[in-house]
């Protein structure tokens, strides 16, 4: 394919070189004349493994070169690779300056040689937010080009997942390709480049490929913060962290693994809550500063608040809870997130009814029976003997549980307000019902 790169910085850069080495003709692009003159003489304008080698093979071979036009660029392919940064703004935010600025730059271009034909392809490879692509940088293009994104143009977001120092090795060997299509014949355009390569691909709305990057990234900060947090407890404690964490990786069942990381609701149990306590106060008796590890819990807590918040802005107060332990299967009460819950209904007036089936007060016995008594002591009166005299009492149905008798029985479209703490199976089939609302999705 004839391709052309927008910003010749490190990904720009790398992915123009990697495109041409595949067999596409490349024209990248950028508004520094000194980088423009660094690729045209087969030289790198970035210090990156392999670079160097690979530009002056692909310069070399016709298969790459630079230009500071715009049109020029344009008019020589057929997919545009929109690689510009988007750095923060002194407040935080995405600066979308350069994206927008290019944005205009292409749809000029396209509006000049709208006489040539064929339908050309803009691919938004930078960072951005999700909304961006749809509702700022589309406009931009339509407005120029006088036509509709998705049929007189092809539009997709391709974010990139590569690592400085490796990046050219992970364009080859990527860990995933991910396609934001605005249709299918923009996602067919992206397939093509990247013919060849390693990896699963994932087509999915634009939306979701621009939400995925962020996604990626937080989880990164996240681990490496983790690690060093604990690496500090562990010192203060006399411990080797790094035989604590070889063992912790060794599970790939648990830690390493797609457990525990699907949206749902907030957790509970006889072990996270007060392990993480006693880690956050064994850190703070040594003078170790854990704040990724002393907010989990009052992360979990605003969690738990977003479901009240759901049921508070329905207006109504006859609510229906399924579920009340901690986890499905078992009838142990102790920190379960659900009783919280329902313990902040109850402390605002709500008129609550709960059913679940493993957990019946006649039945319980020792630390169950003794933490109702104390955190709930009317529990009793608030329990239902079946699915359907909740149903039949409440206007607003909380579901914190995937029991094939309540889901069975659960409604569609009319009926109660459905508030969805588990992802229920056909949550997706829900989402279109005006009486459904998802907790987080």
């Amino acid at each position: 394919m004839r391709v052309s790169v927008f910003g010749l910085g490190y990904v720009g850069c790398v992915s123009a070189a990697c495109l041409a080495s595949m067999g596409h003709e490349v024209i990248g692009v950028d508004v520094n004349q000194v980088k423009v003159d660094l690729v045209n003489d087969g030289k790198a304008p970035v210090v990156e493994e392999r670079i160097g080698e690979l530009i002056a093979e692909v310069v070399r071979s016709g298969a790459l070169r630079a230009t500071g036009d715009v049109r020029e660029a344009v008019m020589g392919s057929e997919v545009s690779l929109v690689c510009v940064g988007t750095p923060s703004e002194p407040n935080g935010s995405l600066c979308t300056t350069y994206l927008e600025r290019v944005t205009e730059q292409i749809g000029a271009a396209l509006a000049e040689g709208a006489e040539q034909g064929g339908r050309h392809t803009v691919v938004f490879r930078s960072t951005m937010l999700p909304g961006t692509c749809l509702n700022l940088l589309v406009p931009i293009l339509e407005k120029y080009v006088g036509g509709t994104a998705g049929v007189d143009l092809g539009v997709a977001v391709n974010p990139e997942f590569l690592r400085e120092g490796t990046s050219v090795r992970d364009f080859f060997d990527p860990p995933k390709t991910v396609i934001g299509e605005l249709d299918p014949a923009s996602g067919d355009a992206v397939m093509a480049l990247y013919e060849g390569l390693p990896g699963e691909v994932f087509r999915v709305p634009v939306p979701t490929a621009e939400a995925i990057k962020y996604a990626d990234n937080a989880f990164h900060g996240l681990k490496i913060g983790f690690a060093n947090e604990l690496g500090a407890v562990c010192q203060a404690l006399g411990v080797d962290s790094h035989q604590v964490m070889d063992v912790f990786l060794a599970d790939r069942k648990l830690n390493i693994s797609p457990a525990y990381l699907r949206p749902g609701f907030a957790f509970g149990g006889s072990c996270l809550p007060k392990d993480l306590r006693s880690l956050v106060h064994a850190a703070q008796r040594a003078d170790v500063s854990v704040p990724i590890l002393a907010h989990v819990l009052p992360s979990n807590s605003d969690h738990l608040q977003r479901a009240v918040d759901l049921v508070e802005r329905t207006g109504k107060r006859r609510v229906g809870m399924f579920g009340l332990s901690f986890k499905p299967g078992t009838d142990d009460l102790r920190e379960s997130p659900l009783v919280e819950l329902a313990e902040r209904l109850f402390g605002k007036g709500y008129d609550l009814r709960i059913y679940d089936a493993n957990v019946n007060v006649s039945r319980l016995i020792g630390a169950n029976r003794e933490y109702i008594e104390n955190r709930l002591p009317h529990l009793a009166q608030l329990l239902a003997a079946s699915v359907d005299e909740v149903l039949d009492h409440a206007e607003v149905c909380l579901v914190g549980t995937r029991d094939p008798a309540v889901l069975a029985a659960l409604p569609h479209s009319e009926g109660p307000v459905l508030v969805d703490l588990v992802h229920l199976p056909d949550a997706d089939a829900r989402r279109a019902e005006p009486g459904y609302v998802g907790l987080a999705w």
